[in-house]
């Protein structure tokens, strides 16, 4: 806790609005999409998402795996505290959204399910996009399941999955995903083996969010290494997420900006 306070009075001190940015390719994004304060119908469908989860008291076995599937932690939980404390918070959930509006990517991977409320906000943002999202425990991929399809999110594959299995096994090069959404297993080395198998993916447009890159000193230490990567261009750190792009057209460039 102690290293998140540090973290986040560092990101405030460094932090910046529109004001200081100069390229146009990121203060349009800003300007368009992380401080457009106008309602949308949308944010309905997800509050209604999350209260649906919220007022649901049964609980569920649920099970997270470390490297090679091997199970390193078993608990039951109730599934409104799931949502409570471990699914995306209202205001990222909402951001998400606009990011993925914004983008209008075709094609989206989603690297952690667990209820669901963050591929709510992806399918919702872009109906016509193919999207797949990972989910290592079968109770909680299921419990999301099912909220997808009861919220009319029909354009989401849950798959149960080990995270670097699937990566390691499917034909990702294929597939070209427009936006990853990383928010699977927070360590350093998970998270750069994610980043270097899913390089072949990537296109000038690719747009790619990582979640908690200033959860722990070894995040940090991850993100710092992407940010470096060759092929990255621009990155924008937003204390809870880093995005990543790799647009050719672009200097490399690194922004810490308020939302």
């Amino acid at each position: 806790m102690l290293f998140q306070i540090k973290s986040c009075l560092k990101f405030l001190w460094n932090s910046k609005n529109e004001h200081a940015v100069h390229s146009p390719f990121v203060f349009n994004l800003i300007t368009k999409c992380f401080y457009d304060k106008k309602p949308k119908p949308e944010y309905e469908v997800l509050k209604n998402y999350r209260n649906s989860l919220l007022a649901n008291k049964n609980t569920i076995e649920v099970t997270d795996f470390g490297a090679g599937s091997k199970v390193f932690k078993s608990n039951t939980r109730q599934i409104a505290k799931i949502a409570k404390t471990a699914g995306i918070i209202p205001k990222r959930a909402e951001l998400l959204f606009r990011i993925t509006n914004y983008f209008q990517p075709a094609t989206i991977l989603e690297i952690g399910t667990s209820l669901g409320l963050a591929t709510s906000a992806l399918a919702l943002a872009n109906p016509k996009a193919s999207i797949i999202t990972l989910e290592g425990c079968p109770n909680t991929r299921t419990i999301a399941k099912n909220q997808l399809q009861l919220f009319n999110c029909d354009n989401v594959n849950c798959v149960e999955t080990d995270f670097l299995s699937y990566l390691q096994n499917c034909q990702l090069k294929t597939a070209n995903c427009q936006l990853i959404y990383f928010d699977g297993n927070h360590s350093k080395t998970a998270t750069l083996d994610y980043f270097e198998l899913l390089l072949p993916t990537i296109t000038n447009d690719t747009v790619w969010i990582f979640d908690d890159i200033h959860w722990s000193p070894e995040m940090e230490k991850a993100w710092e290494i992407i940010k470096q990567h060759p092929k990255v261009t621009v990155t924008i750190d937003t204390f809870q997420w880093g995005l990543v792009f790799f647009r050719r057209e672009q200097p490399k460039e690194h922004f810490v900006i308020r939302t």
